[in-house]
């Protein structure tokens, strides 16, 4: 512990162009990436067959993934419903084929593992309700960013709110062409993992904020670069273990917690040490280049404040 009780003095500020000029460019390769292979849209958004089946016992799902890798049914999504016995599968669109057959051909093919299995329910999402789904996804994003835009702005400054934004627009186009670089695909758990690394983002550089202000105030004699250093330094400790802290419970997720946790503990993983890099590199810089001073933060004395009171 004793890296995390002394006092560091890293230059952050004077090393922000090579950082920026990186982020620039692994920015402009996601858009790319963006545009030419797009982002591999899951279930969720694209519509399909959901299906829900009983087991007798226990299933098996990495038999049942393997299953129907092997089969027509290849990209299946296979998790637990509420118990171990109770199995649900949203499959691809399957041309020319109407529930019924897909249901008897899916029961068919899953029985081969040697489990008796029951349909309980079976039936088709249209593509129209991924639609709504990606339109309210958009929106849900597009709304927390205006959020924090004015809560930023109401509690600190107007041009701390823009470097807060740039920093968070920064984790969510590297995060978005990291989804067109692999392909994973992008469903409802991958979007709630990218308004996740968004919100740990923010609070990352919330607590850069706090200290930036409560330093202005203090330091008075000091140039706004040396408080923005002095406050990145002052909560790095901070930042290091909130972020190994974190990063262990999404390894165990990563590691231990299957597939239907994969892409979520992925993005989270990466989001994390994202953020962790913005609230550093993009924030404050940004912040500074907007021209801020203490006068920005200091409290505004009100006329006539401290005069005694008159009849």
């Amino acid at each position: 512990m004793e890296f995390f009780s002394k006092v560091t003095n890293y230059d952050f500020i004077g090393t922000q162009r090579p950082a920026i000029i990186i982020s620039l460019i692994i920015i402009f390769c996601s858009l790319a990436l963006l545009f030419t292979r797009g982002l591999n849209w899951g279930l969720d958004f694209t519509g399909g067959t959901l299906v829900e089946l009983g087991y007798s016992e226990p299933a098996d799902l990495d038999k049942a993934r393997s299953l129907l890798e092997a089969s027509e049914f290849k990209g299946a999504v296979v998790q637990n419903l509420g118990s171990s016995r109770e199995v649900m599968i949203r499959l691809a669109p399957v041309a020319e084929l109407d529930n019924a057959v897909v249901g008897n051909r899916l029961l068919t093919l899953l029985q081969q593992s040697g489990q008796k299995i029951e349909m309980r329910r079976i039936e088709f999402v249209g593509a129209q309700v991924g639609e709504e789904l990606a339109e309210s996804g958009g929106l849900a994003t597009l709304f927390a960013l205006l959020g924090i835009l004015v809560y930023v702005s109401v509690r600190f400054q107007a041009r701390f709110a823009i470097g807060a934004i740039a920093s968070l627009l920064h984790d969510l186009m590297i995060t978005m062409g990291f989804f067109a670089l692999t392909q994973m695909s992008f469903d409802l758990a991958a979007l709630a993992a990218v308004l996740t690394v968004i919100g740990y983002s923010l609070n990352d550089t919330i607590v850069v904020y706090d200290r930036i202000r409560d330093n202005f105030r203090k330091m008075r004699n000091s140039t706004v670069v040396q408080v923005f250093n002095d406050s990145l330094n002052q909560t790095l400790s901070r930042t290091i273990m909130t972020g190994v802290t974190t990063l262990l419970v999404l390894g165990a997720l990563f590691f231990i917690g299957g597939d239907s946790l994969h892409a979520f503990s992925t993005i989270l993983l990466l989001g994390i040490l994202i953020g962790t890099f913005s609230s550093i590199y993009i924030a404050s810089p940004v912040t500074i280049y907007l021209g801020i001073t203490r006068k920005d933060l200091m409290p505004i004395d009100k006329e006539g404040a401290g005069l005694p009171d008159r009849p």
